[in-house]
């Protein structure tokens, strides 16, 4: 027995001695270890083990000692996270809401496959080629799997249409669906233009520029940028964004690492909004600071709102053989003048928590809790104000959030789906009178309101959803709920453009923009 032990153990060493020569071409002692390591656990543990999965586990376990953003995604998650970036996906073509384990379409895509074959807004998909998928607890991410596939390929749908008494078959074939980065663009006041952007991608200077062009077009003369949520992207969109509004060689952001030299980046000079007055807002959602600090370094214009996000880490793709990546930083964005964007991540727990500390601090509600040490301090390229650095972009107008107007009864109205299932009943059973009635939004808007009739059916479905009703939460909430409602009414006669053109009329940070345009401020402070 002893023996037999012996030469268990001798070919053990002789294996992992094999595998530490093999190891030798890795470089370092440690990945030699790491090797060695994982060779035992495969080779010779008492039980079978998922050696993907082990590798899988040290990979993130590694990249969880570094920042909060080098990260590790399978070759699905991969998929996903780039088709919001690249701009498009292929499939049906449809915005949809799940309601009550039903698929209603909210809006077809404009000019996209499930319109071509007659597919329209309040049609309620059931089954997908013959196999159900309402009544059936189906997951959304399980719906999609269905709708969507290689372009060309084609799919069944059954439909179920007010109006029409037995359900309808179409085909659709499928085909690239654009996802687009501009959520809306419209003369907010004469003179004055407003666009928003949600994300940077592949497509959003293209996108910017034709909206651009549009509003110029109509006699825009300012612009009320908002970047307000944008939760950032590709490097290269946000420097053709800020390309607009800068001259020629100005530095739009420069980036260095341990290892990545200094890299710099540099306006073009031709830019099609150099020269009118420019407000940037941002929030404590924002990652998108290459934009708003170059903005405010080279006091092109004026930012507005409250410290953004602070995500100033520079990430490098290196995809692995089997279509799973990592995205580890390499460097960190510095703002023209010199700021690094990126706020402090000592432990992941305090970092993830960031913005709730924003908040129990006080510094979403009042600019003056909020404190930079002298250290931080920077000068703007042209007139030398004083900007902090010490992680996201702090703006030049603060802008407090309204707490009053948020209670727990609307948080739970929210949360429960309440207001969207509303506005989705009320779309469906008027969806034709209100067509007829409000051919134009421009009418849509000055006449339709939110009636007590309209407030009791909500009310009645918060209850039935177990929203216990409180009337003085509601009275506070009223005139929040009712813009809701009517913005999400006007998304689904229209679209996203009309929902900002209803919601903008009680964001704080648009009305403060309008009135630093109207007034004599914005020359005060870049005079």
């Amino acid at each position: 027995m002893m023996m037999k032990k012996i030469k268990v153990y001798a070919l053990l060493v002789c294996l992992l001695a094999t595998s530490a020569a093999q190891a030798q071409s890795f470089g370092s002692a440690a990945m030699r270890k790491l090797q060695m390591a994982e060779f035992a656990i495969s080779n010779f543990y008492v039980d079978k083990v998922d050696e993907d999965k082990l590798v899988e586990e040290a990979i993130i376990k590694m990249l969880a000692q570094l920042d909060p953003h080098s990260t590790y995604s399978d070759a699905e998650e991969v998929k996903k996270m780039n088709e919001p970036l690249q701009g498009n996906f292929e499939g049906i073509g449809v915005q949809f809401q799940m309601i009550e384990d039903t698929l209603l379409v909210v809006q077809p895509v404009s000019n996209g496959p499930s319109e071509k074959v007659g597919i329209l807004a309040g049609d309620r998909i059931i089954a997908v080629n013959d196999s159900a998928i309402a009544g059936v607890k189906m997951s959304t991410e399980d719906i999609m799997k269905r709708l969507r596939g290689p372009k060309g390929s084609k799919v069944n749908l059954t439909i179920v249409r007010r109006g029409v008494q037995d359900p309808l078959v179409f085909t659709v074939k499928r085909d690239k669906i654009p996802i687009l980065s501009l959520d809306a663009s419209y003369m907010i006041q004469p003179k004055i233009g407003y666009i928003r952007i949600n994300r940077f991608g592949a497509t959003t200077a293209e996108e910017f520029k034709k909206a651009m062009k549009d509003l110029q077009k109509q006699g825009m003369k300012d612009l009320i940028l908002d970047l307000q949520g944008n939760g950032g992207g590709y490097l290269n969109a946000a420097i053709d964004l800020a390309n607009e509004f800068l001259g020629q060689k100005e530095l739009i952001v420069y980036t260095e690492g341990r290892t990545a030299q200094r890299s710099e980046f540099f306006a073009k000079g031709n830019g099609e909004f150099r020269d009118g007055r420019l407000i940037v807002l941002v929030d404590e959602y924002t990652a998108s600071e290459i934009v708003s600090g170059a903005v405010q370094d080279w006091d092109r214009g004026i930012i507005v709102g409250r410290r953004s996000f602070g995500k100033g880490l520079v990430q490098r793709p290196i995809d692995l053989p089997d279509g799973s990546m990592i995205r580890l930083t390499i460097a960190r964005y510095y703002t023209p003048a010199g700021r690094c964007i990126q706020k402090p991540y000592d432990s992941s727990t305090d970092y993830n928590k960031d913005l709730i500390d924003r908040f129990n601090h006080g510094e979403l509600m009042n600019a003056d809790s909020i404190h930079f040490p002298d250290s931080l301090k920077v000068q703007t390229k042209k007139l030398k104000r004083t900007v902090y650095g010490g992680g996201g972009i702090m703006p030049d107008y603060f802008v407090p959030i309204d707490t009053t107007l948020y209670t727990d009864y609307h948080r739970k109205l929210v949360g429960k789906g309440v207001i969207i299932k509303f506005t989705m009943k009320f779309i469906e059973d008027h969806r034709k009178e209100l067509a007829d009635k409000y051919k134009k939004f421009d009418s849509f808007n000055e006449k339709f309101v939110i009636d007590d009739d309209m407030l009791a059916t909500l009310r009645e479905m918060g209850e039935k959803e177990g929203v216990k009703f409180n009337e003085e939460q509601y009275q506070k909430a009223l005139p929040l709920i009712k813009t809701q409602l009517k913005a999400l009414i006007a998304r689904d006669l229209w679209d996203m453009n009309e929902y900002f053109r209803v919601m903008n009329t009680t964001n704080e940070s648009v009305q403060k923009a309008l009135e630093i345009l109207r007034s004599g401020e914005y020359q005060k402070k870049l005079k």
